[in-house]
């Protein structure tokens, strides 16, 4: 027995599901997202892989919190390799390109966007 056998819990590690990110890497999803929001919640989550904040942010995503296929598809944006469609959603959805950014649309219009520390996941 070793010096720390005696703190390993005996239940086993419960595996950590992914998130169903759908990755936003085409001008038209775009189209696609606005269309499809009339049936179904669609959110985009922008995120900045060098930036501490969009990290953060990133992490509250993870866990039960995180919608279901059936309540909302969920898209990421890379903004370091997609800046352009980070641009023309500005253009498209009128809202003004902000990093860390969450952007939910329903009905065909944009319901909520929010950046920064005001981002949370319930608002989807």
């Amino acid at each position: 027995m070793g010096l720390f056998d005696k703190f390993k819990s005996s239940k086993p590690k419960e595996e950590k599901k992914a998130n169903p990110w759908i990755p936003l890497t085409k001008m038209s999803q775009l189209d696609e997202i606005l269309k499809n929001s009339k049936n179904k919640t669609q959110a985009i989550f922008k995120h900045s892989t060098r930036c501490g904040i969009s990290s953060m942010v990133m992490r509250g995503f993870d866990g039960p919190n995180f919608p279901t296929t059936e309540e909302a598809d969920v898209y990421y944006l890379d903004l370091l390799n997609y800046r352009p469609i980070s641009m023309a959603i500005q253009d498209k959805y009128g809202v003004i390109h902000q990093s860390p950014q969450l952007v939910v649309l329903k009905n065909g219009k944009v319901t909520h966007a929010a950046s920064h520390h005001d981002i949370n996941v319930n608002d989807i």
